[in-house]
């Protein structure tokens, strides 16, 4: 008897305990199905201005208006007439180098190839007096025999005075082509002469930088010349960037360009698109074709080879009603934004039109000064979260405010 009383107190507790622990676990999911979801909505006005549309590529510097000061002298630096940051004229004298047996020897062949080239000048001038003479001779004997004569053109005598004239007409004008190859020889002879020379000059006027000798330093050329400086002449610099196949046609010769330096902190270019070549290349499957870009202005700081970023500006669209690129949804195949009216969510249908980076153009559906949501932030009371997705929990409503969807305006 005692043993049963045992087993049904057992069994009252366990009842006990059981609906103890169903009343706690409702009570649980009532609160938490009660929390209250309170959204905070992030917001812009719909604006109304210049919409400008670009194109962002990237590139190097391919050119920055410097010459370099090149010598193949062998030897030691014996004296630095500049320094760096100097103006400079062309011709100026920048260094002096006390030439060694393998130096010397260089210059030696290179004024023995410029005194040669001088003298072929010369002979190729001779000849060309005495050659205009034979033709003009050759002229004027053919004219005053045989055509004076009027010998028909079959005439032996006719046909020998012609050729005459017509060989002594040729070999003046051959005469002249070498001339001018014997001035371009003598110009490539003095180059490399000044080259080969003691003395390095100047080849350019302007600002010298990049110097790469002291007095006491010893130069060693082989066949190779070594730059020692660099000139920097007026001019502004050159970038070439690359554009996709996708973006090439929206970009042509003389659009604006903006650049940026990620090695220049806080400094914005302007140039603009100076030709396209559209042929392509193609690496790793990839097309790619390259713009050249001629900058406004220039900078010491712009050196070569540096990496640049370039936004190209293909469309400006004035007096355009736009908004941020980030509160235009899809919904259905249709564009949408949502709108905050009377503190009550709204989906609005639009039309949109052009996009830049950040904006979109919005044609009907939208006015100007509308309060557009870009994005939603859920607090729940223990965790936040962050949405613009038209799709992110808007639909049941937020603490009873719900939202309503219309057309365009």
């Amino acid at each position: 008897m005692s043993n049963h009383v045992k087993i049904l107190v057992m069994s009252h507790k366990r009842v006990v305990i059981g609906i103890s622990l169903a009343l706690v676990a409702i009570f649980v999911i009532v609160k938490t199905t009660n929390r209250q979801v309170t959204p905070t909505y992030q917001t812009a006005m719909a604006t109304k201005g210049a919409l400008i549309s670009t194109v962002t590529a990237s590139g190097t510097i391919v050119a920055t208006n410097n010459i370099d000061v090149t010598s193949t002298a062998n030897g030691q630096v014996s004296k630095v007439y500049v320094k760096e940051g100097d103006n400079v004229i062309k011709g100026q004298k920048l260094f002096e180098i006390t030439q060694d047996a393998i130096g010397q020897q260089h210059q030696s062949q290179a004024y023995a190839s410029y005194i040669s080239a001088k003298n072929s000048l010369n002979s190729a001038n001779a000849n060309y007096y005495t050659l205009q003479a034979a033709a003009f001779s050759a002229n004027q004997k053919f004219m005053n025999d045989a055509v004076s004569r009027n010998l028909v053109t079959t005439d032996p005598t006719y046909i020998q005075e012609n050729d005459a004239w017509l060989a002594s007409e040729a070999n003046f004008n051959n005469v002249q082509n070498s001339i001018l190859s014997s001035q371009a020889n003598l110009v490539s002879a003095a180059i490399a002469y000044q080259q080969a020379s003691s003395t390095v000059v100047s080849p350019a006027s302007g600002l010298i930088q990049n110097i790469t000798v002291v007095p006491g330093m010893g130069i060693v050329t082989s066949t190779n010349s070594t730059t020692v400086a660099s000139i920097q002449t007026e001019g502004n610099p050159v970038a070439t960037v690359n554009l996709s196949q996708v973006d090439v046609s929206k970009v042509k010769a003389g659009q604006k360009v903006t650049l940026r330096f990620d090695s220049i902190a806080d400094a914005t270019f302007t140039g603009k698109i100076a030709g396209i070549n559209k042929l392509g290349t193609v690496s790793s499957g990839v097309t790619n074709y390259l713009a050249t870009i001629e900058f406004d202005s220039s900078s010491p700081a712009i050196l070569p080879n540096m990496s640049v970023t370039a936004a190209i500006i293909t469309n400006v669209k004035d007096n355009v009603i736009k908004v941020s690129s980030s509160a235009v949804q899809t919904q259905n195949g249709q564009s949408v934004v949502r709108e905050l009216r009377n503190g009550q969510l709204t989906y609005v249908d639009v039309k949109l039109g052009e996009n830049s980076d950040t904006e979109t153009e919005i044609i009907s559906g939208v006015n100007e000064g509308d309060v557009i949501v870009t994005s939603v932030t859920t607090d729940t009371g223990s965790s936040s979260t962050n949405s613009t997705s038209p799709f992110g929990g808007l639909r049941g409503g937020f603490g009873g405010g719900g939202f309503v969807r219309v057309g365009g305006r």
